[in-house]
């Protein structure tokens, strides 16, 4: 890591913010770094960890970014389109309905399955995962409407991955991105004996009011589906860890994930078509988010900042140009890239608190302040 071209002061700012929670006691701990010019250049590691830096944590729905890259990369290839039915590449989905489903909405969560159950034992292998797509149904027409599909858009996209590349999905995510950037610490799929340097999630904190929920949404509460705090804890379990969940179920570093999204900016190693770097950041789902009703404001697979001043919905600070892109994960985590100024960053933390109202600040809040971090 060279010697940071931050403001010191700003990067100071950034820190003391990270490390109120971890001295109140809501995170036990908590990375976090800045890329820039194609390198990170900052990097720390906060509370208590079982290897310092060296220390890894469960990226919940970052992961699917680095999914997302992965299905880009096919796009590019001109081995997949948009336009292509999910059906004709892989059989079994086309039931119930399904046969309709383009690979753009499952790419914009519009396909209409938000829910759709896939979990042990049968996530474990091919034939499990190909079966439960034979059972799933659909809650609309698909392309007319916007829910978050927590893990089973992702699984549709691992599964083409795995049918155009001949591999499993986790090898398929390796070899296109994983290892070509270097990336050491970002692991989709990791094994048992490999876990040690993986902090445990732990639940912190307590639920918002339904009076706090009131004040701030003007809803008593949210229905988060499946991401139920029992949920996450499993997700962030050694038996989900292994087998790779891909909507969740990553592993990285800050440090990793911010080479990740500089690598997005520059296009290390051309590892992507220009052309569609670019049209995967353009926003393509406008429909009304579930919580504030405002636009989604989705690219292919991630969240974008928009120019409608509303990129705090995603966890983008206020100071994120348009353009920022990237994903947020359920507990704070966050990573993101700003095309405007060159900056990437990414906040992992063990510690899913569960009051989502201070935690949603708390991605504002540390996003203002990085973006913040560059000299004018």
């Amino acid at each position: 890591m060279r010697v940071s071209a931050l403001l010191a002061d700003k990067v100071a700012e950034l820190l003391g913010r990270a490390r109120k929670e971890v001295d109140e006691g809501i995170t036990p701990a908590a990375q976090l770094a800045i890329g820039y010019q194609g390198e990170v250049v900052e990097f720390h590691t906060l509370g208590d960890t079982t290897h310092g830096d060296a220390s890894r944590f469960v990226m919940y729905s970052c992961t699917k970014a680095v999914v997302a890259a992965c299905v880009w990369q096919l796009l590019g290839e001109g081995k997949l389109h948009l336009t292509d039915k999910v059906a004709d590449h892989i059989p079994e989905f086309g039931t119930n309905g399904k046969d309709v489903v383009t690979v753009e909405q499952v790419l914009l969560h519009t396909c209409g399955f938000p829910s759709a159950p896939l979990g042990p034992p049968a996530w474990e292998t091919r034939e499990g995962r190909l079966a439960a797509f034979s059972r799933w149904r659909l809650n609309w027409e698909p392309g007319t409407n916007f829910e978050y599909h927590a893990t089973s858009s992702p699984w549709v996209q691992v599964e083409l991955l795995a049918t155009i590349d001949g591999v499993d999905f986790r090898e398929s995510v390796r070899r296109r991105v994983i290892e070509p950037l270097g990336l050491q610490a970002l692991e989709l799929g990791v094994p048992l004996a490999a876990q040690g340097d993986v902090q445990q999630p732990v639940l912190t904190g307590q639920p918002p009011t339904p009076e706090e929920f009131e004040a701030v949404l003007g809803i008593p509460g949210l229905d988060l589906g499946e991401v139920t705090d029992d949920a996450l804890l499993f997700l962030g379990g050694p038996q989900a860890m292994s087998v790779g969940v891909p909507g969740g179920g990553g592993v990285s570093s800050a440090a990793d994930m911010a080479l990740f999204y500089q690598a997005l900016l520059h296009n290390s190693g051309e590892l992507w078509d220009p052309v569609w770097l670019a049209e995967a950041r353009v926003i393509r789902n406008t429909f009304p988010d579930g919580f504030r009703g405002v636009p989604a404001n989705r690219g292919l697979g991630i969240m974008v900042c928009g120019p409608d001043g509303q990129g705090v919905r995603h966890g983008f600070g206020h100071t994120n140009t348009p353009g920022t892109f990237g994903h947020d994960g359920a507990g704070g985590q966050l990573a993101w890239a700003d095309p405007g100024t060159g900056l990437s960053f990414c906040y992992l933390t063990n510690g899913l608190d569960q009051h989502v109202l201070r935690q949603g600040r708390r991605n504002v809040a540390l996003s203002s302040r990085a973006a913040a971090c560059l000299p004018a």
